[in-house]
């Protein structure tokens, strides 16, 4: 749908997504999910996701500004290079379905994410034996730059292992937006590759990177004030019922 064309309610689900990177950004990793399936329902499903891919980045660069002294260097070595063999594997996949397979997929890599999340939370013991292994980090890698090439959605898979490792909040924060950054670059040219990034959507782009400043300053302060478990419980709720949308099964 060209930009011109988008309806007042179409404009106001691309600016909530781009809030929602905002706010992903700061910390609350799991609502980048939404935003994902929100600007799926304005665009269709693949080309939304060159249209967020921009948005991510320059959330990524926000939060670097605001958090760059907390990174963990060790863990994005251990994973970044494999993260990005990932992702040319996803651009592969991308290039080889249609459209109905493409909807699956995005279904189900955040019925996965939310999967692993649950698993982390109700038996956090099960990832100890190999948390420290290089072949969990290049599982959790490449398992990331598979599912940020394909749907955008690697930010579950990376905070779930920088939580597994023992991070403290802030070095998952900063670490995050350094690893997410490189990443989401990496994909430019894969992106533009597969006709998903073009004058239109980067003026879509241009125009809801307000909304982006807005989501990282309000998720910023949501941090210190709201209880996480409770946040992150919901979220697992909503991200599921739009990935059971897209796989049409509501």
């Amino acid at each position: 749908m060209p930009v011109l064309d988008l309806t007042p309610f179409h404009w106001t689900l691309a600016a909530i997504s781009a809030l929602c990177i905002g706010i992903a950004k700061s910390g609350f990793s799991g609502i980048g999910l939404v935003s994902i399936m929100l600007m799926a329902r304005v665009f269709p499903p693949r080309e939304s996701t060159g249209i967020v891919l921009p948005l991510l980045i320059f959330g990524d660069f926000l939060a670097i500004c605001m958090f760059r002294r907390q990174a963990n260097w060790a863990h994005i070595r251990r994973t970044l290079p494999i993260a990005m063999v990932g992702v040319v594997v996803g651009a592969l996949l991308m290039r080889s379905l249609d459209d109905f397979a493409f909807n699956h997929i995005v279904g189900g890599v955040v019925l996965g994410m939310i999967a692993l999340q649950c698993v982390s939370r109700i038996w956090p013991s099960v990832f100890e034996p190999c948390l420290q292994t290089p072949a969990f980090a290049w599982f959790m890698g490449s398992s990331s730059g598979v599912a940020t090439m394909v749907a955008n959605a690697a930010g579950p898979v990376m905070t779930l292992y920088l939580l597994a490792v023992g991070l403290p909040k802030l070095e998952i924060v900063s670490t995050g937006a350094y690893f997410f950054l490189a990443i989401n670059v990496f994909k430019l040219p894969f992106s533009w590759w597969l006709d998903l990034l073009h004058g239109g959507s980067l003026l879509l782009d241009l125009l809801l990177m307000p909304a982006v400043v807005i989501g990282l300053i309000t998720g910023h302060r949501l941090v210190a004030l709201i209880p996480q478990r409770p946040f992150e419980v919901l979220l697992l709720v909503l991200n599921a019922a739009f990935a059971m949308h897209f796989l049409g099964l509501l």
